[in-house]
């Protein structure tokens, strides 16, 4: 019996001293001005426009430098929307004391292109992506009946680069530990396999990226526009998910909403989460 426990003890002694307290900033390197929000929160009136935050999130600890997110770079999506503020991501990251180089890991929420644009800025970064994720937008994606709206070709091309110089990692599911005390987690259906992640910080914090677009649709549990519109319960479901996940409603981040800056202050362009 006792063995049982020292083991029992040393194990989760091992664990402790692997998970860092991590730090994490939210960092804006863009806005895209007036857009409409009822492309952000199911049932919100048509004329309604906000300026929304474009963000990715870095999270430190122990010898990692992380994001969560990377933002983007290609000219075309420049001229698509009306984006002002801009700084590239790898020179945004020095707003945060990074250079480019430091950073060590990416996880991507999504494929979209304002989320994994900026892969190759990073150029010793390890890219983390949900296997399904991948797998359907490098491939059926693109076949007849296939949905590739907001992604960039030349993202994906990056993507399976990435893949064959290894610098990929396929997280495969539900509830997976993607590094220590950062755990990742499906369902919020925004894009075919998005996902979001738990910090497991004291206490814990979850950066939902586009699975929660603005902290209405938490307050209000109105869904997102989804992948599918049949997926808008499976949103909904999510929203509750991250709520438990991090314990308190304040605690969850939303993807793109400006008010971040003001719940979390630091300067209008980092907010200081934890």
């Amino acid at each position: 019996m006792i063995p049982y426990v020292l083991t029992l003890l040393l194990a989760f002694t091992t664990t402790a001293q692997q998970t860092p307290e991590y730090r994490i900033q939210a960092i804006r390197y863009g806005t895209i001005s007036q857009y409409p929000v009822a492309g952000l929160v199911v049932g919100a009136p048509e004329d309604e426009r906000l300026d929304i935050a474009l963000v990715f999130w870095v999270i430190r600890g122990g010898d990692r430098n992380i994001l969560f997110d990377c933002g983007f770079y290609r000219e075309s999506w420049m001229e698509h929307f009306d984006i002002t503020d801009y700084i590239r991501p790898d020179e945004a990251v020095r707003l945060a004391g990074l250079d480019a180089a430091d950073v060590t890991d990416i996880i991507i929420s999504h494929a979209h292109w304002d989320h994994i644009g900026g892969i190759d800025l990073f150029p010793n970064a390890t890219i983390w992506i949900q296997k399904a994720e991948f797998e359907y937008y490098v491939g059926p994606a693109w076949q007849e009946g296939g949905r590739h709206g907001g992604i960039d070709p030349e993202d994906m091309v990056t993507l399976v680069r990435c893949n064959t110089e290894g610098k990929l990692r396929l997280i495969d599911g539900d509830d997976v530990e993607v590094l220590p005390g950062i755990r990742a987690y499906t369902g919020g259906r925004h894009t075919f396999a998005s996902q979001y992640i738990l910090v497991e910080t004291d206490p814990p914090y979850v950066l939902a990226s586009d699975n929660c677009y603005l902290y209405r649709n938490l307050e209000t549990r109105s869904p997102i526009p989804t992948f599918e519109p049949a997926d808008a319960p499976s949103n909904i479901a999510a929203l509750e998910r991250m709520i438990s996940l991090a314990g308190a409603p304040e605690r969850v981040i939303p993807g793109h909403d400006p008010l971040l800056f003001e719940r979390f202050p630091g300067n209008d362009r980092i907010a200081a989460i934890k």
